[in-house]
């Protein structure tokens, strides 16, 4: 299911109300992160390992894979990190940093990159549809 770029493509997606199941949630690995397509555009999905004390109440953060600086599909290949109070992912090309829960880019707020609502449901990561 996987291939050497870290992409997943499931031909027979299935739906539930407006959720795609985009992978197995033992396809992601904590502190990961892999690409999924929805609806045709790349999209980069993590799984953060989290202490038990975290402030953050999920471990599964969905972003666009599209690294605007260097204008490829790269971030799913990124380095999971926190700066400050924002968990990020930093882009394997130029390292500008993302946030996962707001998509905004840490070293220049006019690069921010879509987010997507994500979830595990039945041991499979979902994308949540993006509604037109």
């Amino acid at each position: 299911m996987t291939t050497e770029s870290n992409t997943i493509e499931n031909h027979s997606t299935k739906k539930s109300d407006e959720w795609i199941s985009v992978c197995q949630d033992n396809d992601l690995l904590a502190n990961t992160g892999l690409c999924a397509l929805l609806e045709g555009e790349q999209v980069a999905i993590f799984k953060v390992g989290l202490p038990e004390n975290s402030r953050y109440d999920q471990d599964l953060y969905a972003i666009s894979n599209y690294d605007p600086f260097g204008k490829a599909n790269v971030l799913s290949r990124g380095l999971l990190g926190n700066i400050g109070d924002h968990l990020v992912v930093a882009s394997p090309l130029y390292k500008q940093h993302f946030d996962l829960v707001t998509g905004e880019c840490l070293e220049d707020s006019e690069q921010n990159v879509k987010t997507y609502e994500v979830r595990r449901f039945n041991d499979e990561i979902q994308l949540k549809k993006t509604v037109q």
